[in-house]
């Protein structure tokens, strides 16, 4: 069993350090990550939907190579989908249980091969409560708020309505933090909660990139390995400086339906950006 370590705020993640209510100290088996990673806690439902589960690898996935940690609660459902996406692409991740951390109380018990898992790669278990306490459900808010206050920005990838997961969401809003989180369909209810606070401000999230541009990392891309059309590189060509949308229809001699698509596409790739009528090169 990794040895428990008993932090002080000197030697928590920075942020956590400012909440109005950090706790006096924190367990912690394995390593934090290094200085200078941000961290992004990533919650959801238990009852997940395929579409939540697929959306949360989808963007975990995007983020390898990137200073970045996964932090969740290692719940079954969402929680555990990340943490395990987060092995997969070689993310750092922390687990923060709703109990101690020691191997014969973890909870959930399920999830006590994944915690020895994410230890052996390098990430963490922590908690604020001593590591030999079993669960009880009062716990789970007072371990959201840790979650919350230690991270750069917190993505709701699914909660309904009654879900504990708007706890974590209240709270990263309460302190400050970015709070990002994945659209759904109308009629899910697993978008209903998440729905709720992007009327109140929170950012809906597409891609990793846009994931990235919250954490103030710039993303490194090649133009080698993006895979360019034709008309791709012929905008491209034209964007040594930037250049009014009438001016690259005039350029390139397409059809102005035609050149509106393809600037929207490439947008979206995060190849170009328009402001105040001027489109230029993001590369």
């Amino acid at each position: 069993m990794a040895q428990v370590e008993k932090l002080y705020p000197e030697d928590f993640p920075p942020l956590l350090q400012h909440i109005p209510d950090p706790p006096s100290h924190l367990f912690l088996r394995g390593c934090l990550p290094p200085k200078g990673t941000k961290y992004l806690t990533v919650v959801g439902s238990r009852r997940m939907s395929q579409y939540g589960k697929d959306a949360c690898e989808h963007l975990i996935s995007g983020l390898a190579d990137y200073p970045i940690a996964i932090v969740s609660g290692l719940a079954i459902g969402l929680d555990t989908v990340a943490h395990r996406a987060a092995l997969r692409h070689g993310l750092r991740t922390i687990a923060l249980p709703g109990s101690g951390i020691n191997d014969n109380v973890l909870y959930p018990h399920s999830n006590r091969p994944l915690a020895k898992e994410i230890l052996a790669a390098g990430g963490a278990l922590m908690s604020e409560f001593d590591p030999g306490q079993r669960t009880m459900i009062h716990f789970f808010p007072q371990r959201n708020r840790i979650m919350a206050g230690m991270s750069d920005a917190v993505l709701i990838v699914e909660a309904g309505v009654q879900s504990g997961t708007l706890i974590t969401a209240r709270l990263a809003s309460d302190y400050g933090r970015d709070l990002l989180i994945v659209p759904h369909q109308i009629f899910s209810e697993g978008g209903t909660g998440g729905h709720i606070f992007m009327r109140l401000g929170a950012a809906p999230v597409r891609s990793a990139s846009d994931i990235l541009e919250t954490l103030g990392i710039v993303e490194e891309k090649s133009i080698e390995t993006l895979h360019l059309t034709k008309e791709e590189e012929a905008v491209l060509a034209l964007l040594d400086e930037p250049q009014p949308r009438d001016e690259i229809i005039r350029a390139l001699g397409m059809p102005t339906a035609e050149v509106t698509v393809l600037l929207a596409q490439m947008e979206l790739r995060g190849l170009v950006g328009e402001s105040l009528g001027q489109v230029r090169k993001l590369l």
